[in-house]
């Protein structure tokens, strides 16, 4: 089995990156996995709630970024993997785990995966989903507050306590390693159009070897 082409899915939290990479996974089926960094959180079990609650989640030392390194090697090898799950309302890691398969193409995404040089030393192809910040706030109030039971309060709070200076700190200086920025997410039609199509021919040219 040829090594499976790592591709990197980054930019500021509610960019699109997750609607970038779900798209990339459609158009592949069966020929790739998604990896999302975001599973990856510490565990914290040793800590009660109130205290997992107040860490700095968008720091890179709330990641298990070594394991996540790990798995995504196996997988480049051909080496099916299980990843953990994380909970968002217990602010802790599930004891659950779900399996990956190892197929020729895997879509790693996370907001601060081009952030660790050992994890971009993995990837093929880097992408960074560029939105504007106004954007991304309300998409983020949005999702938190549907999807994962936060309070407004608390998810305005946390983008002024850490989501925003660790955007500033960590992920926009990150977009310098993209090989491709892809301006409005999802949205952007072409980008997508073009990204799927160098794929393809990477997938082409590795199936011929």
């Amino acid at each position: 089995m040829q090594k499976a082409i790592v591709i990197g899915v980054a930019g500021g939290s509610a960019s699109g990156k997750t609607t970038v990479a779900t798209r990339l996974k459609e158009e592949f089926a069966n020929d790739v996995e998604l990896l999302c960094h975001d599973s990856y959180y510490l565990a914290h079990d040793d800590m009660p709630f109130e205290e997992r609650a107040k860490i700095n989640y968008d720091h890179p030392n709330a990641f298990d970024t070594e394991r996540f390194i790990e798995d995504i090697k196996k997988l480049k090898q051909g080496i099916p993997i299980e990843r953990p799950v994380y909970s968002y309302s217990n602010h802790n890691r599930a004891k659950e785990t779900v399996p990956v398969r190892a197929t020729k193409v895997i879509v790693v995404e996370g907001f601060l995966i081009f952030e660790n040089k050992a994890l971009r030393d993995l990837m093929d192809i880097k992408i960074f989903v560029d939105t504007d910040a106004d954007e991304r706030l309300v998409r983020r109030i949005l999702r938190d507050v549907k999807e994962r039971d936060r309070s407004l309060d608390s998810v305005i709070s946390q983008y002024i306590n850490t989501v925003k200076p660790m955007h500033e700190q960590f992920v926009e200086p990150s977009k310098k390693y993209a090989d491709i920025i892809i301006p409005r997410g999802g949205e952007n039609t072409v980008a997508l159009t073009m990204v799927m199509n160098r794929i393809k021919a990477i997938v082409a040219e590795g199936e011929k070897m």
